[in-house]
């Protein structure tokens, strides 16, 4: 029996599977028995789009197509937890769906659950190990200018051991160090270098056990590697799809090992230093009081208010938004006041989950996930509330109120008081 807890490897048990999969097929085989098996009742993940920098989301509901997958993308910077609401549970709430996620991806998931947009229990959550991705032209600058290829060639990336490695078409293998394209980087003023966004530089859940299962390749050691998927199960629900894939004998495993699981330790801790010195450079770059509000007000004085920040973020989610509100930012005026900024840091700066799409679809390119990073970690120092790690209430939530919370639930409006109605 599989329980919480087991670190192992797996793989696939069907060839063909194991073609079209990486490290083993264990993910792959793993939605497709959810789905054979009625367990739930779509699998939603990415898909390659145009090429390996574009990135689809995609409802799986045969099979027999879950081997169409991409499983990750690291050019791909979608969100998928808001693609789900937005796509899929806005008409559809009670769907059982089985996804797969990153690190940060998962943490939104959790946000969103909170406040009423997604419900876990219908969902099996697969997490990936994740090292960070890369803006697609960003990624294709890479490819022209630090290897000398041409980006339409590649046919597959990943970054793995501190590097962007791509394969091309005639089976071209080149790698440029993730460090030397990072160099440098991280002051605000556009010298943001050529390698992973700024929210992953800064993340710290590279191994997302929030996840029912987690998996990734890291720890994968001898004849194994290449071959197979580490797997912690992280929960009841996780050991119950492992277990009931091993019986159907879609999946095989065997117990990790020893040394493996060191070497995995050792990966993430590295990584999570990492994104210690990140968090260090970005927020001291961003100063702090009144220089930190002068900076923030400088790069927001850019700003269109075409409202992407808002309508992308996992922890919007109001009908009844208060930075559209007449009284509060005054209509019609671009660069919008300061207010539309402060409504909006103060309503989710306390569960910011550093994602980063509010800076990823930014038109004019402002900073706001590192606006908003640096009062998330200070709020998380002040009161010890981590956003997306479990289903503990956030720091604003009126949690003692259940008149409160039933007419948030009802309306999905955060105005708690309508004092300026007349």
């Amino acid at each position: 029996m599989v329980a919480k807890g087991d670190l192992l490897y797996a793989w696939t048990t069907d060839e063909s599977l194991r073609e079209k999969a990486e490290t083993g097929g264990a993910v792959t085989a793993l939605l497709a028995h959810a789905l054979k098996s009625g367990m739930v009742d779509g699998v939603f993940a990415v898909r390659k789009g145009a090429d390996v920098y574009d990135a689809l989301p995609a409802l799986i509901t045969d099979p027999a197509e879950i081997g169409g997958i991409a499983g990750s993308l690291h050019c791909g910077t979608l969100l998928l937890p808001k693609q789900m609401r937005r796509c899929l549970l806005s008409t559809e709430p009670d769907m059982r769906i089985a996804t797969v996620l990153k690190g940060c991806d998962v943490k939104a998931i959790y946000e969103m659950a909170k406040r009423n947009q997604v419900n876990l229990d219908n969902i099996i959550i697969i997490g990936l190990n994740c090292g960070g991705t890369i803006r697609p032209e960003i990624a294709r600058r890479i490819v022209r200018e630090k290897l000398g290829l041409d980006p339409d060639d590649v046919v597959k990336e990943e970054i793995d051991k501190g590097k962007f490695i791509v394969i091309t078409k005639d089976g071209t293998h080149a790698a440029v160090s993730i460090d030397e394209l990072e160099e440098g980087a991280g002051d605000l003023l556009g010298n943001e270098g050529l390698g992973r966004r700024s929210n992953c530089r800064r993340c710290k859940i590279k191994i997302p056990r929030q996840a029912d299962l987690a998996c990734g390749n890291w720890g994968v050691i001898g004849e194994r590697a290449g071959n197979a998927t580490f797997v912690e199960v992280c929960s009841e629900k996780g050991a119950n799809l492992l277990d009931a894939a091993l019986k159907a004998g879609a999946v095989a495993t065997e117990p990790a090992n020893p040394k493996g699981v060191e070497i995995r330790g050792k990966v993430e801790r590295a990584m999570l230093k990492l994104g210690d010195t990140w968090r260090a450079r970005y927020f001291w770059a961003l100063g702090e009081g009144t220089e930190r509000l002068r900076r923030i007000r400088e790069q927001t004085s850019r700003c269109i208010k075409c409202y992407s920040c808002i309508e992308n973020c996992p922890i919007c989610y109001c009908i009844d938004c208060s930075a559209k509100k007449d009284y509060l930012v005054e209509p019609g005026v671009i660069p919008p006041p300061f207010m539309f900024h402060l409504i909006r840091f103060a309503h989710i700066s306390d569960s910011c989950v550093n994602c980063g799409q509010c800076e990823e679809l930014c038109p004019v390119e402002i900073s706001n996930s590192v606006f908003l990073h640096a009062i998330q970690t200070e709020l998380e120092e002040l009161f010890g509330f981590h956003p997306g790690e479990d289903m503990t209430p956030p720091v604003l939530a009126l949690v003692e109120e259940s008149a409160e919370r039933d007419r948030l639930i009802a309306t999905g409006s955060d105005q708690i008081f309508d004092l300026f109605k007349d």
